[in-house]
């Protein structure tokens, strides 16, 4: 981290500068585009209601009557006009996403991108339906409100949102946009040290403890001959740690740069394993993808190391985390990396591994390594399967062997705390992710806090004639909070529950809490910013004089 610095240039900083000024200037003369469709007449009295389309130059030559007739129905020709293409949009969203989702379901797609997909479908058709909700004259728009009370004013908020639809909508999206990346992100945590069990297909493939020599071992430590020959038989009448049904699963291994996301640079070189032929046919672990042809290979992917391919090159498998975000690189992708004696050697991945511990080597078969690299001799990897009956005592049993081994440099270590020690680093870059989704949720509160300015200062007038007849301040705080708080939930809802339906196989597959006491907490603290910005643009409303106002209603 030391080599860490500031990177700053002066052609990106003219360049980002420039740019915010020219988008800018381009929304300024969109808007000017826009209020030169507005008859004189309505600027000079301050509305911003635009005119029937084609009829502005007409209109601002009538009465005023008949100029607020012409906008009335010009707003209800366009309001009826649109509405049915909203629904038909917000229905046919709805279905594609339902049938992302069936096609996950059975296998015709990704899960990934079926129920991603079928998210962010379901999230813009949520958002057509509300649009055509607020334009049909939702919230009971065009009803006679009766009532007093805190509740009828409310309902004189949540009336307000239909006033501007389009406007409406775009703050629920904006909520709810970055509300669905921080709940989506949220379901993707890990935690390692939930991976203690002897599940052969978990992330540590069922073993106890993996460990790495700084010297070759030549003798297998699964016969009694070899815990012999490498001292690891009881003496003095104590208990034999290591027994005829552990398994002590040996690997050759090539030396080389950290493939995982432990290493911040990307590997020129990885770590290389040979697997043995019994581990091959243990079928330890899970696979995310394969290149996989016979019902054989499709059972057991470990099985493609062992085929013979026709371009010369050499199979291996890696694991799909470091495949993807470390040596970008995917199934049937090619690595060509050199051997000791400076040759280079084709690599074909042809499986990639689901989270496990093995994300720092690259795995090829052990016929493979030993034609590929004859000077690394002997064993110098292993992985312990020494559950039954262990209990506590597996940490015992990696002080034995470490006592026992030092001669080696033998270093035993917890396989769950191994990949603990990479969930971590992705957490890491998930919090960071979310904390992005958080500040677009801050920009967006941001926006919705001048888009209610704005709306307030449009509908001053309507304040204004409803403090003169006998509303009080407190009144229109709570209908501008009740218009202000429709639009956040909206937001939330709309983004949360289009999230949980992406990331409904990852909860199923891993389980976990939905919501964490952190995403509680962040979206509680938009919900609070959006409120507080209500009683701001209230604030700044009243403080406008009465009688101006009046007189251009």
């Amino acid at each position: 981290t030391k080599q860490l610095a500031l990177h700053a240039e002066l052609v990106p900083l003219l360049a980002g500068g420039a740019g915010g000024v020219l988008a800018a200037l381009i929304f300024v003369v969109w808007s000017l585009r826009a209020l030169a469709r507005r008859s004189a007449r309505s600027l000079l009295a301050g509305t911003t209601e635009p005119t029937a389309k084609g009829k502005g130059q007409k209109a601002a030559g009538k009465s005023e009557g008949d100029d607020r007739v012409s906008v009335l129905s010009g707003a209800n020709r366009s309001r009826l006009a649109a509405l049915p293409g909203s629904v038909i949009a917000a229905a046919v969203l709805s279905v594609l996403g339902v049938g992302l989702v069936v096609g996950a379901a059975l296998g015709k797609v990704s899960q990934v991108g079926g129920f991603f997909g079928a998210g962010t479908l379901c999230l813009a058709g949520l958002l057509c339906f509300q649009l055509a909700w607020l334009r049909g004259g939702g919230a009971g728009r065009g009803r006679v409100l009766a009532g007093r009370g805190w509740w009828a004013m409310a309902r004189l908020g949540f009336r307000g949102a239909t006033s501007r639809p389009g406007r409406s909508v775009l703050c629920i999206a904006l909520i709810a946009a970055a509300t669905f990346i921080i709940v989506a992100v949220e379901a993707f945590r890990r935690d390692g040290q939930q991976e203690t069990t002897v599940n052969h297909q978990s992330g540590t493939g069922g073993y106890a403890l993996f460990a790495e020599t700084l010297l070759p071992l030549t003798h297998n430590p699964e016969t009694a001959e070899g815990r012999e020959a490498l001292n690891l038989t009881a003496t003095n009448g104590g208990a034999e740690m290591l027994k005829d049904g552990d398994a002590f699963t040996r690997f050759r291994l090539r030396p080389g740069d950290d493939a995982s996301c432990l290493n911040l640079y990307r590997p020129q070189n990885p770590r290389i394993l040979g697997a043995t032929d019994a581990f091959i046919h243990s079928q330890r672990f899970s696979f995310l993808n394969s290149m996989a042809e016979t019902p054989a290979e499709k059972e057991n992917p470990w099985l493609l190391l062992n085929k013979e391919s026709g371009d010369q090159s050499v199979p291996i498998i890696a694991d799909a985390n470091s495949l993807a975000y470390v040596l970008h690189l995917k199934v049937g992708d090619e690595l060509t990396i050199t051997d000791d004696g400076g040759r280079r050697i084709r690599l074909r991945v042809v499986a990639a591994l689901a989270d496990s511990l093995l994300q720092s080597e690259l795995i090829m078969a052990e016929r493979h390594f030993v034609r590929l690299f004859p000077q690394q001799e002997g064993y110098r990897f292993f992985l312990l399967d020494a559950w039954a009956g262990r209990g506590e005592a597996v940490a015992e049993m990696a002080g034995h062997l470490e006592d026992r081994l030092s001669d080696y440099g033998f270093d035993a270590q917890s396989t769950a705390e191994r990949l603990a020690s990479f969930h971590r680093v992705e957490n890491t870059y998930l919090s960071t992710f979310q904390l992005l989704g958080a500040l677009g949720m801050a920009l967006g509160t941001l926006g919705l806090a001048a888009v209610l300015l704005r709306n307030v200062f449009e509908r001053r007038r309507e304040l204004a004639l409803l403090r003169a007849v006998g509303y009080g301040r407190a009144d229109f705080a709570v209908m501008i909070l009740a218009e202000n708080a429709l639009l956040l939930g909206a937001g939330l809802l709309t983004g949360s529950s289009c999230a949980l339906l992406a990331i409904a196989p990852a909860y199923a597959a891993r389980g976990g809490q939905l919501i964490s006491l952190s995403l509680a907490i962040m979206l509680l603290a938009v919900l609070a910013a959006g409120l507080l910005a209500s009683l701001l643009a209230t604030w700044a409303a009243l403080r406008a004089p009465l009688l101006p106002s009046l007189r251009t209603e």
